[in-house]
């Protein structure tokens, strides 16, 4: 229900508009001057605020200025009824988003305060939106690897060379892929992804030629594929070391020739399409076992770019961290945690074997589960340790004697129970098979708390 606040310092008017738009279906505050809206306006947020011009102490246009300063995003429709063209075009020029006189014509100030409504929703998604693509974009990293990819970037993004992007699962090659696309004279046309290993062997040519209608069973209407689509633009082909050997040849053809038909066509139909490959397989020993086409390897990897593991540039995990945790409190409207010195090192001891993509699941996982401040502990508690080999917690070495580690392991394995059982202690002592009330003195002398 959007939220209105109404500054008048007549009461009438102030009832009868509450009234009104709360008829309307509006949540309404009053405030009847301009010192108590202010006051108002600094602790909670309003959709629209409907504010007098003329009024004791702070008048409307003095708290049009102070708004515009503190949140600029919340729109105002000011209403006076000593109006005249030189206030409604001040007061516009201050930036508010309507002037009404008074009496206020209901149907156009309902109308008004929707449009208003509707323009903010728009503007809040727009900077959602803006974030989500600026955050796309970025390549974190300050080691040689991260320095020579983006030093290759920017000499082959401007030409028309294809390039084969290759590196495990996680590490970011679709990254890489977009990179190249912004970075060329093709970033004003579309960047268009093909997942070759999510798609079945059989609806692969369709899914890259299109299909004419009719041409197998359940073709009903005519397609057009990926290939058309990224006509002028980018078409990134990831997992391509997936593809089927048909599938293999035709692409082979469409490099070479600029010509694709549709499955179930005989027209050729011209593209113009920069292709960007990547895959997490060896292609050398694909091609020796006869699951890749040589000829088509040699079409696509005219610059290759190799994308290192997590685990090989451990020295970037501090940036790439931060950067994830901003995101991810800003996502979810939470306070700006940090790491603490021993919290970054205990990220450069995981073994990062999803890489990025786990890197980011383990701070969110962070994020939520643990206070301002994310320490060693945490991270060893929150990133699976079972999967990091001979030392399965990884902080053996920072315990001197073994009742030490006892009561460290002791404590993270109460801690976890309990946020698994959503801090049921009855059955969490069931679970651990221990008194309910040896639960309860475990708990105080480790200082645990619900989060």
């Amino acid at each position: 229900m959007p939220h209105i606040l109404v500054v008048d310092d007549e009461a009438p008017i102030r009832e009868t508009l509450k009234e009104i738009l709360e008829y309307e279906q509006f949540e309404v505050t009053l405030a009847d001057n301009g010192d108590r809206a202010w006051h108002l306006i600094q602790k909670n947020d309003y959709d629209v605020i409907l504010c007098d011009v003329k009024m004791p102490g702070i008048d409307g246009m003095e708290l049009l200025e102070k708004v515009q300063a503190y949140k600029p995003e919340t729109p105002m429709v000011m209403i006076s009824g000593h109006g005249n063209v030189e206030m409604a075009i001040d007061s516009t020029k201050k930036g508010a988003y309507d002037f009404i006189t008074k009496p206020p014509d209901l149907n156009r100030l309902l109308i008004t305060l929707r449009n208003a409504i509707d323009r903010n929703n728009l503007v809040s998604e727009t900077k959602v939106l803006k974030r989500k693509v600026a955050k796309t974009f970025d390549i974190i990293g300050e080691t040689p690897a991260i320095a020579k990819i983006k030093d290759t970037i920017d000499k082959v993004a401007p030409t028309e060379a294809r390039v084969l992007i290759t590196g495990e699962n996680g590490t970011g090659k679709e990254l890489v892929a977009r990179w190249v696309h912004e970075r060329s004279t093709r970033a004003a046309m579309p960047l268009i992804e093909v997942n070759c290993a999510s798609i079945p062997t059989e609806l692969i040519e369709s899914e890259l030629f299109g299909h004419e209608k009719g041409s197998f069973t359940s073709a009903i209407k005519q397609r057009i594929g990926k290939f058309e689509q990224a006509h002028g633009g980018t078409l990134f082909l990831d997992e391509i070391g997936d593809m089927s050997m048909a599938a293999q040849a035709k692409v082979l053809r469409a490099i070479q020739e600029g010509k694709i038909t549709r499955v179930g066509g005989d027209k050729e139909i011209k593209v113009n399409v920069r292709v960007v490959a990547a895959t997490n397989k060896n292609l050398d020993e694909e091609i020796e076992k006869g699951n890749f086409r040589m000829d088509l390897y040699h079409r696509l990897s005219v610059i290759l770019i190799h994308v290192p593991t997590l685990n090989e540039r451990t020295e970037d995990i501090p940036l790439i961290a931060d950067k994830f945790l901003a995101e991810i409190c800003n996502e979810n409207s939470m306070t700006l945690k940090k790491f603490t010195p021993d919290g970054y090192r205990a990220l450069q001891e995981v073994n990062w074997s999803g890489n990025i993509r786990e890197l980011r699941n383990v701070i969110e996982r962070l994020v939520i589960l643990c206070d301002d401040n994310i320490t060693g502990d945490n991270v060893y508690m929150y990133s699976n340790p079972a999967q990091r080999g001979a030392d399965p917690f990884g902080v053996v070495d920072d315990y001197k004697t073994l009742q030490e580690f006892r009561d460290w392991a002791e404590k993270v394995f109460i801690e976890r129970k309990l946020v698994q059982n959503s801090w049921n202690v009855a059955k969490t002592a069931i679970e651990i098979d221990i008194q309910r009330s040896h639960l309860y003195n475990k708990i105080e002398k480790y200082s645990l708390k619900r989060r």
